[in-house]
This record gives C-alpha cells, sequence and structure tokens, in this order.
C-alpha cells in the first residue's frame, strides 16, 4: 500500500468516508475478503504502538488529522470478551455511550469513541488523543466480527 503514500494527489483531494461507508464498504468487505480497489486503510496492530507513532503507519497523506486503520480486537483474557487496549505507555478508555451506525433502519454497526491516557489505571492522566473504534453488527457480517476499522 506503499503506492498510496506516494501518489502526487490533487489538491482538495482527501479520504473522508462517513460512518455508513467505514462499515457497509469498507470494514464489510475487508472481512469477507473482497478486494477494496485502492485500499486506503492499513491493517495494523494498533495496541503495539503509542497514538503519536500511527499516523507513520497510514496509507495516504493526511492534512486533517485524521488516520484509519483495520484492526483485529485484541481479548484481554482468552476466554473473556473485554478488549485488551493497553500500550507500552497507557490504554484507550471508552468514554460516552456506544452509537449504532444505521442505513435507514438497519443497524449496520456500532461506534465506541475511546480517549488515550498515559499511564495505568486508575490514576493515567488523559490526553487530547481520541479514537473511534467500528464494529461491523452480526447480522451483517457472519465470517468474523472480531476486526474492527479504527479512526484516530
Amino acid at each position: 500500500m506503499e503506492v498510496l503514500r506516494d501518489m502526487h494527489l490533487p489538491p482538495g483531494f482527501g479520504f473522508h468516508p462517513s460512518d455508513t461507508e467505514l462499515v457497509s464498504h469498507y470494514l464489510k468487505r475487508k472481512i469477507l475478503g473482497q478486494k477494496i480497489e485502492y485500499d486506503p486503510i492499513p491493517e495494523v496492530d494498533i495496541y503495539k504502538h503509542e497514538p503519536w507513532d500511527l499516523p507513520a503507519k497510514c496509507n495516504l497523506p493526511i492534512e486533517d488529522n485524521k488516520w484509519h486503520f483495520f484492526a483485529s480486537r485484541d481479548r484481554k483474557y482468552p476466554t473473556g470478551s473485554r478488549s485488551n487496549r493497553a500500550t507500552l505507555a497507557g490504554y484507550w478508555k471508552s468514554t460516552g455511550k456506544d452509537r449504532a451506525i444505521k442505513l435507514k433502519k438497519r443497524t449496520l454497526g456500532t461506534k465506541k469513541t475511546l480517549v488515550f491516557h498515559e499511564g495505568r489505571p486508575p490514576s493515567g492522566r488523559r490526553t487530547e488523543w481520541i479514537m473511534h473504534e467500528y464494529y461491523i453488527d452480526e447480522n451483517e457480517c457472519k465470517v468474523s466480527p472480531d476486526m474492527k476499522v479504527l479512526q484516530c
């Protein structure tokens, strides 16, 4: 995908997908193994990197401080449902309510907002780094609901 980063794109070009497009076009196709022409979203083990290191992992030149990545869910415990969102320098903490992503009346997925905290809980220091996790609804994709797309 290095090709996308090295392309000389025309002025005004940008990658600004809606929540619906992220789930229905990119995430669903990725999970189903379908080809995504000009795939601008790399797969990154997001929790192995600090948020300030993530921009270098992006496939596109970005000017609006938003980066998109595919990531598999990392479970905190092998048989549990809790996600492990810790990095070496801190952790991502969920904030606010999860929001349903809908197309007409059909729920396509869920959007979760997380904030990066430096240090370890409960005394971590909140930072300005925000991440949105997008999960596909089970009814939309029967193959692997553990894949997610992230917008940092």
